[in-house]
C-alpha cells in the first residue's frame, strides 16, 4: 500500500489527515468527522479542488496510486464534494470496477439475479453519465440476465465506437474525468451561481470502497434522520430497502421496510435490533459532535452496518428555527450560534401561508414579488367588488392596473393584490406589506381588460371575474386554480429565537403602522414602537372622505376649518387607540402628506356623484378637480407644502394628537408623541410649521389645564433636506429618512413606473439591483451619510432613523448601524426579519473583532 506521503492533491481520509472543507469539500470533511467518531465508514480517498480542476484540464493522477488503498479487485463509488452541498455537483457513480471477471465472481458469491442486476446497472450508469450515450439505448430490464447484459455491452460498443472498458483503472479515470468536466461546464456553472456559489467554486471528489447492500444474509441500504424536516419535531424517520444500493430506498415505488416498529409491516428495529440501536447511537453522536441534525446514509452488508455518508438535513424554515433552538437548549450550540443559523428571509415563510412545495404549479402570469405569502380566491377587478365578496365571506383576489388610496378598503377585503404596473415601493406593494397581504406588481405578460373584467394570458387563455386563482407573492407568480397551501407556523420556538436575537442586536426596530390593526401586529412582533404612522390612510373611510372633499371645495379658511373640525374627534380617537395599543412605546405620527387630487374622483361618473353629494353643479366640481390636478402630483403640492398653504389641516391633526395624549395620560400612560413633518426641503418650512404646532399645543394646554411633552421632527425624503440637514436639525429633535421618496428623487425615477424597465436595467448591469428593493449605498447612501453627519454635527442628540421600505433589509440595517442610526422602521411583518438580521450583523461584527 502507498504511504500517505505518496499522495498529491488527494488523501486517504483518516482521523489525523490534514483536511478542510475549503480544500476537499464538505462531504470529505464530514466523512473525516464520522471516522473520528469511530463510525464504520468504508475506506475513502478525497480529491482536492485543485486535483479535480487539474483532471478537467487533462492532468490525471496515477490511478494505480488512487486504487492502492482499496486492495485487490475493488468495487468503488465516486461522489461529489463541493464546499457547500447546496451548490450541487455531478451524479454519484456506483460499482466502478465491475467487469466480466467480477461479474462471474459475484455470481458465485451472490447468485445470478443480484450479480446480473449489479452489472447491468453499472453499464447503464457508465454509458449515460460517463460516455454520454443516449439513455433510451440502456433501459434497465425488469429481470436482468446474461442476454440483456450482452445486449447492453453490444449497444455500448455500437454507440461509443469502442468496447465497454474492462480495466478498473480506465473506468475510474474516465469517471473522474467526466465528473470534473461536468462541473466546469457552462450549464453547471450557471446553475450553481444561481444558488449563490462564486464563479470559481471548486469541486472535490470522494472515492469510497463500495458497500454492496447485496448478499445472502440481511443486506440493503437506507437513510435515517432524527427530526421531521417540515416541523423540526424529534422522531426517527427514513427508509430501508433490502437488497439495494445507494439511495434506492428513497424511490417511492420501492417496497421499503419500516425503520421503527410498525403494525403495518416488518421493521428494521425488529429484524436487526442491534443494527437499529447502532443507528440511533450514531445519530446521537452526529448531533452532539457535528452540532447539527443530519440525515445519514447507511448500508447493511451481511448483517453488518456501514455508514456511507451524513449530510445536513434539508429542512423547512419552521424546522430550521425549531432545530436551532433545540440544539441551543440542549447545550449542543450556544444561543448566538442558534441566532446565526436561521436565514432572516426564511422567517417570511413562517409569517405567511405559502404554496406547498409539492403543489403542481400552472403559472398564468409573473411579476415582481412585492409582498410574500400565498392566497387563493376569485378574481375581482375593483375595490367595490372585493368588498362585496368579503361581505359574502368569499375569498377574492383584487386585480388592478395599479392601486390608489381609493382602493384601500378593497385591499383590506381581498386575500391578495395583483397590479399591472408598479414596483417594490408602489402603493400596492407598500400597503400589501403593511397588511401582510400577498402582492405581485408589475405583471407584464398578460392583457388586463378592467372593463370586460378579463385577463388574457400570454398563451391565449382567458380568465374572467369569479375564476379561481392562487397568488404566490413569495415567488411573484399567479397560478391557475386552487393549489395546496402550507399554513403559517409561528410557535414558541419562533418567539424564543427572536428573544435571543434581541439580546444581541444594537439598533432599534420599530414598525410602520397606519391603523390599529397594523399597531396590534407590530406589538405582536415586539416592535419597539411606531416609526411611521401615515395619517392619510385614516382619511379614506367613506365618512372621512366626504369631509375631506368638503374641505377641498371650501372657499375660505373658516369654511375649511369648519369641515376639518368634523375630523377632529375621529383623528383624536385614532391616535388614542394607537397609544392604547402601544402602551407607552414611541409613536411617530407623520402629518398629512398626499396631494389633494387623491381624494377626488377622476371619472365622469364619480364627479357626478360628488356633485350630488355636495349639492353643486357638475361644472363646478369639474373645474375644482381640474384646478387641484397637477402635472406631477408626487412632486407638487403635497406634504409640508400642503401644510403651509392649507395650515388648517396640520392644526387639526396637531390638536387631535395633543388631546389624545392628554386622554392617554388620564388613563395612566406616559406618552410623548413624535410629530413628523413630511417632504421638507428648507429650514424655513420647519420653522413655520413648528411655530404653528407650538401655538396649537399652547392653546390645548390652556384649554385643558393639562401639560404634556411632544417631539417634533422631519422626514428627510428630498436630496436638499439631506444636504441641509445641519440647518434643519436645529429645529428638529429627530430626522427620519424616507428612502422611498429619497430614492425616487435621487434617481429621477418614478417608483410606480420603474418596474416596467428595471429588470432590463439590472440584467444589463446599469444598476446592480433595483434601488427600490435594495438600498443604493453609493448614491442614496451617500445622501443618508451626509444627512446623518451634518444633522449630528448641528445637534448631537438628534435621533436618526430610516422609515422607508428599505428599513427591513439586511443591507440597510448594516448601513444604518455603521452610520450610527438609532433605529430602523419597517412594515409590521418585516419586524421579525429585521430583529433577526440586526442581531446577526452585530454577532458577526463581534466575531470579527475577536479575530482581530
Amino acid at each position: 500500500m502507498q504511504k500517505h506521503s505518496d499522495f498529491k492533491d488527494f488523501t486517504l481520509i483518516t482521523p489525523t489527515a490534514a483536511m478542510s472543507a475549503d480544500t476537499y469539500g464538505g462531504r470529505a470533511k464530514c466523512l473525516q468527522r464520522l471516522i473520528r467518531l469511530e463510525m464504520p465508514v468504508p475506506t475513502t480517498i478525497a480529491l482536492s479542488f485543485a486535483c479535480v480542476k487539474g483532471i478537467a484540464a487533462g492532468q490525471m493522477p496515477e490511478t494505480s496510486v488512487l486504487l492502492s488503498p482499496f486492495g485487490q479487485s475493488p468495487l468503488l463509488s465516486v461522489r461529489p464534494s463541493s464546499q457547500d452541498k447546496d451548490w450541487g455537483g455531478p451524479s454519484a457513480i456506483l460499482n466502478i470496477g465491475m467487469n466480466d471477471a467480477r461479474h462471474v465472481e459475484l455470481i458465485n458469491r451472490l447468485g445470478d439475479p443480484l450479480a446480473d442486476r449489479l452489472y447491468q446497472r453499472f453499464i447503464r450508469s457508465y454509458a449515460i453519465h460517463v460516455a454520454r450515450l443516449d439513455p433510451d439505448d440502456f433501459e434497465l430490464p425488469e429481470t436482468p440476465n446474461r442476454d440483456t447484459i450482452k445486449a447492453a455491452l453490444d449497444a455500448f460498443d455500437s454507440e461509443a465506437g469502442t468496447p465497454f472498458p474492462q480495466n478498473p483503472q480506465v473506468q475510474l479515470a474516465e469517471v473522474l474525468r467526466s465528473m470534473a468536466r461536468a462541473w466546469e461546464g457552462t450549464t453547471a456553472r450557471l446553475l450553481r451561481q444561481a444558488k449563490g456559489a462564486p464563479a470559481d467554486a471548486g469541486l472535490g471528489l470522494v472515492i469510497q470502497s463500495m458497500a454492496l447492500g447485496l448478499g445472502k444474509a440481511e443486506s440493503g441500504s437506507g437513510v435515517i434522520q432524527f427530526v421531521d424536516e417540515i416541523t423540526g419535531e424529534p422522531l426517527v424517520k427514513g427508509r430501508y430497502l433490502p437488497q439495494s444500493q445507494g439511495r434506492d430506498a428513497l424511490q417511492a415505488d420501492m417496497p421499503s421496510m419500516y425503520l421503527t416498529k410498525d403494525s403495518r409491516g416488518a421493521s428494521l428495529e425488529e429484524k436487526l435490533p442491534n443494527v437499529f440501536g447502532d443507528l440511533l447511537r450514531h445519530g446521537a453522536q452526529g448531533r452532539q459532535f457535528l452540532r447539527e441534525e443530519m440525515q445519514m446514509e447507511f448500508c447493511i452488508q451481511d448483517g453488518e452496518l456501514l455508514i456511507l455518508d451524513s449530510v445536513r438535513l434539508p429542512r423547512s424554515s419552521q424546522a430550521a428555527v425549531r432545530i436551532a433552538v433545540a440544539l441551543a437548549d440542549d447545550g449542543v450550540i450556544a444561543q448566538p450560534e442558534a441566532v446565526l443559523r436561521v436565514e432572516p428571509r426564511a422567517l417570511n415563510e413562517l409569517l405567511h401561508r405559502q404554496v406547498a412545495s409539492t403543489a403542481t404549479r400552472d403559472p398564468i402570469a409573473r411579476g415582481i414579488p412585492a409582498s410574500p405569502g400565498a392566497a387563493c380566491g376569485k378574481l375581482v377587478f375593483s375595490g367595490t367588488d372585493a368588498q362585496a365578496h368579503a361581505a359574502q365571506e368569499e375569498a377574492c383576489i383584487l386585480v388592478r392596473p395599479e392601486t390608489t388610496p381609493e382602493d384601500i378598503r378593497g385591499m383590506h377585503a381581498a386575500q391578495a393584490v395583483v397590479t399591472e404596473r408598479g414596483g417594490m415601493t408602489s402603493h400596492a406593494a407598500v400597503i400589501g406589506r403593511g397588511l401582510g397581504l400577498p402582492c405581485i406588481v408589475g405583471v407584464s405578460n398578460w392583457t388586463l381588460d378592467v372593463g370586460a373584467k378579463t385577463i388574457t394570458t400570454a398563451d391565449g387563455r382567458v380568465f374572467s371575474e369569479g375564476d379561481l386563482v392562487t397568488v404566490d407573492g413569495t415567488k411573484g407568480e399567479v397560478l391557475a386554480g386552487q393549489v395546496p397551501m402550507r399554513e403559517a407556523a409561528l410557535d414558541n420556538t419562533f418567539q424564543t429565537l427572536l428573544g435571543w436575537a434581541d439580546q444581541f442586536r444594537d439598533i432599534g426596530v420599530r414598525a410602520n403602522a397606519d391603523t390599529p390593526a397594523d399597531a396590534v401586529t407590530a406589538r405582536n412582533f415586539a416592535a419597539e414602537g411606531i416609526g411611521l404612522c401615515r395619517t392619510e390612510h385614516m382619511f379614506f373611510e367613506a365618512d372621512r372622505m366626504s369631509v375631506m372633499r368638503e374641505m377641498i371645495f371650501a372657499d375660505s379658511p373658516e369654511d375649511r376649518k369648519a369641515s376639518l373640525d368634523r375630523l377632529l374627534p375621529m383623528q383624536r380617537a385614532d391616535f388614542l387607540q394607537l397609544f392604547d395599543i402601544m402602551q407607552g412605546l414611541p409613536v411617530c405620527i407623520r402629518l398629512f402628506d398626499p396631494p389633494l387630487h387623491e381624494f377626488l374622483p377622476s371619472s365622469r361618473e364619480g364627479m357626478r356623484e360628488l356633485a350630488e353629494a355636495l349639492d353643486l353643479a357638475l361644472s363646478d366640481v369639474t373645474r375644482r378637480v381640474e384646478a387641484v390636478s397637477e402635472f406631477n402630483p408626487m412632486l407638487g403640492m403635497r406634504g409640508v407644502r400642503l401644510g403651509l398653504t392649507i395650515p388648517e389641516i396640520y392644526d387639526v391633526q396637531s390638536r387631535a394628537i395633543f388631546e389624545a395624549t392628554i386622554a392617554a395620560a388620564r388613563k395612566g400612560m406616559v406618552i410623548v408623541p413624535e410629530i413628523m413633518i413630511p417632504l421638507v426641503s428648507a429650514k424655513r418650512e420647519v420653522e413655520i410649521v413648528k411655530k404653528r404646532i407650538e401655538a396649537v399645543a399652547a392653546a390645548v394646554r390652556t384649554e385643558t389645564g393639562a401639560d404634556f411633552d411632544f417631539k417634533l421632527g422631519v422626514m428627510v425624503e428630498t436630496p436638499r433636506a439631506a444636504l441641509r440637514a445641519g440647518d434643519i436639525a436645529q429645529h428638529a429633535t429627530f430626522l427620519s429618512f424616507g428612502t422611498n421618496d429619497l430614492t425616487q428623487m435621487t434617481y429621477g425615477l418614478s417608483r410606480d413606473d420603474a418596474g416596467r424597465f428595471m429588470s432590463s436595467y439590472v440584467q444589463q448591469g446599469v444598476y446592480p439591483e433595483d434601488p427600490f428593493h435594495t438600498l443604493d449605498k453609493d448614491g442614496v447612501g451617500e445622501l443618508l451619510q451626509i444627512g446623518a453627519e451634518r444633522g449630528r454635527a448641528a445637534r448631537a442628540d438628534v435621533t436618526l432613523s430610516i422609515c422607508g421600505e428599505h428599513g427591513g433589509t439586511e443591507d440597510s440595517i448594516q448601513f444604518c448601524r455603521a452610520a450610527g442610526f438609532d433605529y430602523v422602521s419597517c412594515s409590521p411583518f418585516r419586524v421579525p426579519v429585521a430583529r433577526l438580521a440586526a442581531a446577526q450583523l452585530a454577532l458577526r461584527d463581534s466575531l470579527k473583532d475577536r479575530k482581530t
